[in-house]
Formats: C-alpha cells, sequence, structure tokens
C-alpha cells in the first residue's frame, strides 16, 4: 500500500519494460513492512538531466535506481561519487544527502565480488582477468581492485576503452598491478566474461576454454540465460562458476545499506521475488 508517507525510489531507464527491480523490491518492502516502493519511470536521454534535479526536488524522494541509458550521464549531475563509481566511470544508484548534496554509487561490481565471496573464492591477493571493459566490465574491476585483488588484466576488443579503464584504475589505485591486451585465461585465479557473447545463440565463446585451469573460479554477466555456453564449457572443466543473475541479487543487499534501509541476503530475496 502506498501511502502519503511512503518513501519513493525512482528506477529511471528509457524503455522500461524490461525493468526487473520493482518485481524484486516491492515484495521485500511490503513483507518485512518497510514503507518504501520501486516506482519505473521512463525518461528519456534529452530529457534526462533536467528531470533528475526536479525529481530530487520532491519531499518523499529517497533514491534512484539508475539504469540504461543513463549510467554514465548521471556521473556529470552529482555533488559527491564513491571511488567504485568514478573507477567504473558510471552510477547505478544516487541518494540524497541531509544537505541535499545528490550522492551517486555503483553497485554491479560489488554485486559480484559479494557472490564471489559468498560462494568462498579468496578475492584478496588473487590475479583476475576481465574479459570485457564496457560499463558492467569497468563495474566488476573497480570492485575487484577495491577488494585486494593483487593483479587485474584486461581485455576488450576496443583498445580505446581497455587503455581508459587501466588509466582510471591506475589514478584510483596505484599500487595495483593492472595490464591490458591479452585474453589468455592461464594462470588467473578470477576469470570474468563481462562482454555480450553468451546473449545469442551462436556467439563465439568469449575466452579460450581449453587454457582455463578448473581450479579457477569463473564469473558470468549474461543474465537472458542462467547457463550460458561459456558456463557450459567452464562446468566441464570442472570450474567452480557464478551466473549472471548472482551478481544482480547480490548487489540488492549492498543498495538497502546505500539506502539505510533493513539489508537480507541474496538468498531471501530469491526466494520472495515475483520474476514470473
Amino acid at each position: 500500500m502506498i501511502t502519503g508517507t511512503t518513501k519513493l525510489i525512482a528506477h529511471l531507464g528509457y524503455p522500461t519494460e524490461s525493468f526487473k527491480a520493482p518485481l524484486i523490491y516491492n515484495p521485500y518492502f511490503e513483507k518485512n513492512g518497510i514503507d518504501a516502493v520501486v516506482v519505473p519511470m521512463g525518461c528519456r536521454p534529452e530529457d534526462y538531466p533536467a528531470f533528475l534535479k526536479l525529481l530530487f526536488r520532491l519531499s518523499n524522494i529517497h533514491g534512484a535506481l539508475i539504469t540504461m541509458p543513463h549510467k554514465i550521464s548521471t556521473m556529470a549531475l552529482l555533488d559527491e561519487t564513491s571511488t567504485n563509481a568514478k573507477v567504473a566511470g558510471s552510477c547505478n544508484a544516487v541518494r540524497l544527502g541531509s544537505d541535499g548534496r545528490l550522492i551517486g554509487d555503483m553497485f554491479d561490481g560489488e554485486g559480484f565480488v559479494r557472490g564471489v565471496l559468498r560462494k568462498g573464492k579468496k578475492v584478496e591477493g588473487a590475479h583476475a582477468l576481465i574479459a570485457g571493459a564496457g560499463g558492467v566490465g569497468s563495474a566488476i574491476a573497480a570492485s575487484l581492485a577495491q577488494a585486494g585483488v593483487e593483479h587485474l588484466a584486461i581485455f576488450d576488443a576496443n583498445q580505446t576503452t581497455a587503455t581508459a579503464l587501466l588509466d582510471r584504475l591506475r589514478k584510483y589505485y596505484p599500487q595495483l598491478d593492472v595490464t591490458v591486451g591479452s585474453a589468455d585465461p592461464e594462470g588467473f585465479d578470477i576469470v570474468v566474461n563481462a562482454t555480450p557473447l553468451g546473449m545469442r545463440r551462436g556467439d563465439p565463446l568469449p575466452i579460450d576454454i581449453d587454457r582455463i585451469s578448473p581450479s579457477t573460479f569463473v564469473g558470468e554477466v549474461v543474465l537472458t540465460r542462467e547457463i550460458t555456453p561459456f558456463l557450459e564449457a567452464v562446468r566441464a572443466r570442472g570450474c567452480a562458476f557464478q551466473v549472471g543473475t548472482d551478481m544482480l541479487f547480490e548487489q540488492i543487499p549492498a543498495y538497502l545499506e546505500f539506502f539505510e534501509f533493513p539489508t537480507t541476503t541474496a538468498d531471501n530475496l530469491r526466494a520472495i521475488a515475483k520474476l514470473g
């Protein structure tokens, strides 16, 4: 039930037809008696800068979830951003500070790392390879750096994109050993597919499976299917792995903490979500 005291969390993006967050957050709020609601709000890119500022003038606004195509453009509209958001170059959550300032953060990578840790894989001191230096790959790189990986290798078909991420990592994590240019997974403790490969039938595998050790932990970000051909292949090699939707559910407790709501576990969220 939405009342005059309900805290509004806008889910901002365009178009809104594929939004899943309301189907996860709102059942959780209802079950736990939290007077808040996530509302999808479709905003075209040309209207977004003005709309975001006006949205946070509402007396009952509490925060916003940011999705495509606004994650990058949000960065220039904020008063304060986290290191994760700065390294990622994008933002997917905004809240209003007590002084009226807009504060932004990025949780895609946080969700990925929380999932890895919960599955028992050590991140601190690890050597990690990320294939794909776009939005989600950059966010994962930021969170792995924050979690204390020793070496991070970045591969992207677009060398400019990979180099830009390298520069941001070196700026904010100067102690991190980071390289770009190779997708060879040999010798890595953690390997991540952060490319779109696997979304469509017939996509090539993003990484040479024959060079991945059975002891390597493998992560996937594709959400359209749980077990992608890439995960099928690494599972056959004996690798532990994480599916793309784990990243989605694992980041929501971090969002809840950011918005200062009672938090929960990814397993609990999966159990009560109404995704159909």
